[in-house]
């Protein structure tokens, strides 16, 4: 009797300790899952950033290009306020010009753009930024340029963008946030303090200067996005042809009549 009573007690606190150690596990197994599952969560919102960024720039596909467009105007662009309305529009401030766009968020090489990184080229080949593009993947840019375009999708490999190619910068993180913790154009303010620079730049007219009418090689040479020469016509209603100049911001156009 008293044997079986010594089995039962034993078999109850072995079942005892099992219960005690599969809860452990269960727990630890759960914990260890977490980290991946929020990293997994912050990727998806990143990459819902940036469609949104695609979705809002194409809604102006066909939008007429103009030099020093202001800032928030959108029934006219040029390249960098076109880039900073478009993702303003989702949540992230950049700064006005092209090349001060170029000094935020997170260096990024050509073989590694993602959708919604900012793409910057030196269309005039004088080592100063005047061009910045939308990645969208698949190859494509979403950007805008000269008089008789505005905005459009351009094939990257092999354009004019690619053969000028100066950096890409990835403002949009994992967590959907400007990259960096701060708003883009803070970090801009912030790196052009640290070089003595002074963040604010204006044209003659006193708005922020953007790129200029941008040289671009014959259709010879860039047959990926079919860029051309502006016709007589585009140059008529434009009104006004630009000349080469050192401006403040280094976008290197100005208006001459």
């Amino acid at each position: 009797m008293n044997n079986n009573t010594n089995l039962i007690r034993k078999s109850r606190i072995g079942k005892t300790f099992m219960g005690i150690g599969l809860c452990l596990s269960v727990v630890f197994s759960g914990s260890m899952l977490l980290p991946a599952h929020s990293v997994h969560a912050a990727s998806v919102q990143g990459s819902s950033v940036a469609d949104q960024v695609t979705a809002t720039g194409k809604q102006f596909l066909g939008v007429r290009y103009q030099f020093g467009a202001p800032s928030g105007r959108t029934d006219e662009f040029d390249c960098s306020s076109f880039t900073q309305y478009v993702f303003k529009q989702n949540g992230i401030d950049l700064p006005r010009s092209s090349r001060e766009q170029s000094q935020v968020g997170t260096p990024v090489s050509k073989d590694q753009l993602q959708p919604g990184d900012l793409v910057f080229s030196d269309t005039n080949h004088d080592g100063v930024i005047n061009h910045v593009s939308i990645y969208i993947g698949n190859g494509q840019l979403l950007n805008t340029y000269r008089v008789g375009i505005g905005v459009t999708v351009s094939d990257f490999a092999g354009s004019t963008w690619d053969k000028t190619f100066v950096t890409a910068r990835r403002v949009i993180s994992d967590n959907g946030q400007a990259s960096g913790g701060q708003t883009a154009s803070s970090q801009a303010s912030n790196e052009h303090s640290n070089n003595g620079q002074n963040a604010s730049s204006q044209d003659s007219n006193g708005q922020d200067s953007a790129d200029a009418s941008v040289t671009v090689p014959s259709a010879s040479d860039d047959q990926s996005d079919s860029v051309q020469k502006p016709t007589n016509e585009q140059k008529h209603a434009s009104q006004h042809h630009w000349r080469k100049s050192e401006s403040a911001d280094g976008d290197h156009q100005k208006r001459e009549q």
